[in-house]
C-alpha cells in the first residue's frame, strides 16, 4: 500500500534522462497487462531524444486543475520522455479498460525505478498524429510524461468533499482523496 500511496502524478521533473532499458521495462509491463478477451489491441512508442521530447511537450497539457503559472511544468522542469500509448483500430475488440490497465501497469513499473508520471489526455492529438507520424488505423489515446520527480505529491484527506488537487507553500501536490468508509459502501 506505500507503494501505492507514493505512486501519484508528477509534474515537474528533475532533467536527468531515464534509461532507455526503464522505458522499455515499462511498455512490456503494459504490454503483458491484463485485457478483455486477451485481444492485445494497444501498441506504445517510446519518445525520449531531447529533441522528440522538446517537440512534444507544447502539444500535450498540463494540470486542468491548476492555473498555467502552478501546475505546468517551467523549463527545466518538463519531462524527459513520453511514451504514447496507441490504440490499433485495425484489430477488433478495442477497450477503454484495457487503456487504463495498461497504463497503470506502466506507470507503476516505472514507479519502481524511481520515475514518476503524468497521464495525458488533454492533448493535441492531430498534432500529435503528424508528429509521430502514426500509420493509418493507429490513433492516439494518450501521453505519459516520465522522468525523475522533483516535487512531492502526498495524499491529503479530502475536506468537506473537495477532491481538487492543489499546491501547498513548497510548490508540492496534495491530493485530496475520499475516506474509505465513503466509498466502501458495504461489505456483504
Amino acid at each position: 500500500m506505500e507503494f501505492l500511496r507514493t505512486r501519484r502524478t508528477y509534474r515537474r521533473f528533475a532533467q536527468r534522462p531515464v534509461a532507455p532499458e526503464i522505458l522499455t521495462e515499462a511498455v512490456d509491463a503494459a504490454r503483458i497487462a491484463s485485457c478483455g478477451n486477451n485481444r492485445q489491441t494497444l501498441k506504445y512508442m517510446i519518445v525520449q531524444s531531447p529533441e522528440a521530447v522538446n517537440a512534444v511537450q507544447p502539444l500535450v497539457h498540463w494540470a486542468a486543475s491548476l492555473p498555467p503559472e502552478q501546475g505546468c511544468p517551467k523549463p527545466g522542469e518538463q519531462p524527459v520522455a513520453f511514451i504514447a500509448v496507441l490504440q490499433d483500430e485495425r484489430l477488433p475488440g478495442c477497450s477503454d479498460t484495457d487503456v487504463g490497465l495498461a497504463m497503470g501497469s506502466l506507470t507503476a513499473t516505472a514507479w519502481g525505478h524511481g520515475v514518476g508520471s503524468c497521464l495525458m489526455g488533454s492533448i493535441d492529438r492531430p498534432a500529435l498524429t503528424k508528429l509521430l507520424a502514426l500509420p493509418e488505423g493507429v490513433t492516439l489515446r494518450y501521453m505519459v510524461a516520465l522522468g525523475y520527480p522533483s516535487h512531492q505529491s502526498r495524499l491529503v484527506p479530502a475536506r468537506n468533499g473537495d477532491t481538487k488537487y492543489y499546491l501547498d507553500d513548497a510548490r508540492d501536490y496534495c491530493v485530496p482523496k475520499r475516506p474509505l468508509e465513503e466509498v466502501l459502501l458495504k461489505t456483504l
